[in-house]
């Protein structure tokens, strides 16, 4: 199969070159369990005859929602094979989300793991009329629904495998059929200002633009790769299935999200993608095992880490900060395979990025959009600059700075042949123009042209003194404190720089327990004094390290912890700064009233209904001289 510009195809052509290669693992009852290529065309094929047993065909839209999984991928290469397009729905979406997507995109179709996702389902109360079949993969808890839609996955399977045996060519015939140009994957865009779109994307497209992306960084049927990300994300889509299927790297399933590491450790990945918060966390909960290590341990950490970070700003690699820490450290984290590591769907903070180079880690940085098939430029192997984005996977990738000022720094405009072709139920997608992509991002270009992402336009901020500053650079800069979780930095339009934080409740928590300090709950722990002084000193250590106009003078400590469920954070975990000023605008009000206090009497909600009243006040951290004079010692 020569031109394999589908999913399906690629798979075909898996199956009949390397039948017996692993293709995929997956994790269950602690035991991994592999799939050859020959394995994972059968059950495809079993999926595709049922879904077709079904009615479904060509211009239907099936969901999927749930856990990364083998039948997840099979099941999605399956709704391609028979014409119809994916959707991809984040496992923790909320009824509300889950109705407004399959509503919006008229879905016929979803195939979800459990009891949980069937929940939401079936609670719509008609929100999504033309959903006719529900598929589970999960059996459990299922005797006690009726619904007529409900059907169990086996079942399908065994539709399919029927209508296979009257039929021995009708599967093949339906991959024959399919078209690179046709819309395969509906995929939704990350949704920071209002209702997620849904990018429609070609499978030729996606497969073209994989080529291009592993020419940039080859990847191979040796490559092990352990999908953790959530499918419905663009990138994740890029590597389960295109880099899955083109270049036939395996794809690993970890068994729960809270064995992910050690599931990882066992694998010992060549490659891995972690967005940034995953990136900073694995950082944090580092840094806070030193605290917990011996003395002569924790001496050993900082020499070793002082040794391979002077040793990154020389361009080298320590060797004895290797054999004092980072080999063990790596293996520790299962990183000691890896050849390739990246980030991307929101910027880095450098402070993090440096650490996990200075330990070994052959990290680089992607930038990207979902409408542009996920990331274009990437950091060749032996230039990395954790302060850029890289370069562009080839020459068919351009990028442009629209209207630059006197620092060359403008808007970033993008177009390459494999672009999204627009959104479903709208016209002509704004944002392109003449063929171009207008990002909407603030970048540069450096004097190695590398590209330079500076902040979302709209975020870029300049307070009332007339001093710009960039929220998201500085709030990464404070989450690679090990005690803070989230950040958001306020100051647009104000006469200097505040902050509200959430602090890092398991590692804060810990500390608080060594340093015998009571606490009952997240509220009553982010208000105890020594945590607030603790923080002080997280952002003194910040401070210093910024121009003097872009230090935070104020800071509170959140209640509660930013929540996507509550639309404060995108699935994809970026700030909505809007809802943040909006719910939080008491708050920010009484930050630059010159409140010492701020009391709070609220409501949250939690996932599973119930709610919670929460009253409590906030102090107002005042971030003086003395404290800024210490951080500097």
């Amino acid at each position: 199969m020569s031109e394999a510009d589908t999913l399906p195809k690629l798979l075909s052509r898996n199956a009949a070159v390397a039948g017996r290669e692993v293709a995929m693992r997956e994790k269950h009852f602690g035991i991994w369990r592999s799939f050859t290529w020959a394995e994972v065309e059968a059950r495809t094929r079993s999926f595709a005859l049922g879904l077709r047993a079904l009615g479904l065909g060509a211009g239907d839209v099936i969901g999927l929602i749930g856990d990364n999984r083998p039948d997840w991928v099979m099941g999605e290469v399956a709704t391609h094979a028979i014409g119809a397009r994916s959707l991809g729905i984040y496992r923790d979406a909320l009824d509300d989300e889950v109705a407004y997507l399959l509503e919006h995109s008229r879905a016929a179709a979803v195939i979800a793991e459990d009891e949980e996702q069937v929940d939401k389902l079936l609670n719509l109360e008609g929100r999504a009329p033309a959903l006719r079949h529900i598929l589970y993969m999960d059996p459990r808890g299922m005797r006690k629904h009726a619904d007529p839609r409900l059907m169990p996955i086996e079942e399908l399977v065994r539709r399919g495998e029927a209508a296979h045996a009257a039929d021995g060519g009708a599967y093949a015939a339906l991959v024959a059929a399919t078209r690179g140009e046709e819309v395969a994957i509906l995929c939704t865009t990350s949704g920071t200002t209002a209702r997620p779109k849904l990018a429609m994307l070609q499978s030729g497209a996606l497969i073209r633009h994989c080529a291009s992306y592993i020419g940039a960084d080859p990847k191979g049927p040796e490559d092990e790769y352990v999908s953790v990300l959530p499918l419905p994300w663009i990138m994740e889509q890029i590597y389960v299935l295109g880099f899955g299927l083109l270049a036939r790297m395996k794809v690993n399933f970890v068994e729960e999200p809270e064995t992910m590491m050690a599931d990882f450790r066992e694998i010992g990945p060549t490659f891995v993608l972690f967005a940034p918060r995953l990136w900073e966390q694995i950082a944090a909960d580092v840094r806070a095992r030193v605290m917990d290590a011996s003395p002569l341990k924790r001496r050993m950490f900082e020499l070793g880490m002082e040794r391979g970070l002077a040793a990154l700003d020389r361009g080298q690699r320590s060797t004895l900060a290797d054999q004092l820490l980072f080999r063990a450290l790596r293996d520790r984290l299962g990183f000691s395979n890896l050849r390739s590591a990246a980030t991307g769907g929101a910027a880095l903070g450098p402070d993090t990025f440096r650490f996990f180079l200075a330990m070994g880690v052959p990290l680089r940085q992607l930038y990207g959009q979902t409408e542009l098939l996920g990331a274009y430029t990437i950091h060749r192997a032996a230039d990395v600059n954790f302060d850029t984005v890289g370069v562009p996977f080839d020459e068919s990738v351009e990028i442009r700075i629209d209207q630059p000022d006197h620092n060359g720094v403008g808007e970033i405009v993008t177009r390459h042949p494999n672009m999204f072709c627009g959104y479903l139920g709208q016209g002509e997608p704004g944002d392109v123009r003449d063929g171009w992509m207008h990002t909407g991002d603030a970048g540069y270009f450096d004097k190695a042209g590398h590209l330079v992402v500076i902040d979302r336009i709209k975020d870029i901020a300049t307070t009332s003194r007339g001093d710009r500053f960039s929220p998201q650079y500085i709030e990464n800069k404070l989450k690679f404190s090990p005690y803070v979780a989230e950040a958001v930095v306020l100051g647009d339009g104000r006469p200097h720089l505040a902050a509200m934080i959430c602090i890092r409740f398991p590692i804060v928590s810990k500390w608080a327990e060594r340093n015998r300090i009571a606490f009952t709950t997240y509220t009553d722990l982010s208000a105890r004094e020594q945590v607030l002084e603790l923080l002080r000193g997280e952002v003194a250590r910040v401070n210093v390290t910024l121009p003097e106009p872009q230090r935070i003078r104020d800071f509170v400590l959140l209640y509660k912890e930013l929540d996507a469920d509550d639309d404060e954070l995108t699935r994809t975990r970026k700030v909505r700064r809007g809802v943040i000023n909006e719910k939080y605008a008491d708050i920010i009000a009484a930050l630059y009233g010159g409140a010492q206090a701020i009391p709070v009497d609220t409501t949250i909600a939690f996932q599973d209904g119930t709610r919670q009243r929460i009253r409590t006040t906030l102090r107002v951290v005042s971030m003086d001289a003395p404290a800024l004079a210490q951080a500097a010692e």
